[in-house]
């Protein structure tokens, strides 16, 4: 297989949620990565929306790079058809090594982890330890309420307004994920659907 064209790293809920918009959603993340030779690095699990982005990706053709705790590999929730499956031994260790195998991040419906993930790498482009894109799929209006509060953030100035400009917020993946590829400086805008 030749190198991929891009890689993005795909925060997600391992369970599948309440509504099939969100798997239809991962799904179609997961088509849009393969069908255009990319990479998909995620945390390697086969239970929720994890599994169903990372069975699309490999069904469309795409690289999937999964990396797991060796204690969810223990409980038997790793993806073992992985292009890839890295096991490593701390969650930190496993975020580190997400964040160094992405060209650009994106958040679609997910639980705590999803949360701190998403707020974890955003945080690390406020301070400069990246300058990676960073994306959050509002799929269904599930990040409605996150969007209001982290305008409130701003109004109450425990923000600026220059940090929520450091995150793209799109609701449909056809529109999001290119955004956040050639802003990786992957593609010039001319050749975006050409990827």
């Amino acid at each position: 297989m030749t190198s991929p064209t891009f890689s993005l790293c795909v925060y997600c809920g391992s369970r599948p949620g309440a509504h099939p918009a969100f798997i239809d959603t991962a799904r179609a993340v997961g088509e849009w990565i393969g069908s255009r030779g990319g990479q998909l690095v995620y945390g390697g699990g086969r239970n929720g929306l994890m599994g169903v982005v990372a069975e699309a990706t490999l069904a469309a053709g795409g690289r999937v790079v999964g990396i797991i705790p060796k204690a969810l590999v223990e409980k038997e929730w790793a993806h073992h058809g992985c292009t890839e499956l890295h096991v490593v031994d701390t969650m930190h260790e496993r975020k580190r090594m997400m964040a160094e195998r992405a060209d650009a991040f994106v958040a679609l419906p997910g639980g705590i982890g999803t949360f701190e993930e998403f707020f974890e790498v955003w945080t690390w482009r406020q301070l400069g330890y990246h300058d990676k894109p960073v994306g959050l799929l509002n799929v269904g209006g599930y990040y409605d309420g996150l969007e209001t509060f982290l305008r409130t953030g701003v109004e109450q100035q425990f923000m600026n307004a220059w940090q929520m400009d450091l995150i793209r917020v799109g609701r449909d993946p056809a529109s999001l994920l290119p955004e956040l590829v050639q802003s990786a400086g992957l593609a010039p805008a001319p050749r975006i659907e050409a990827i």
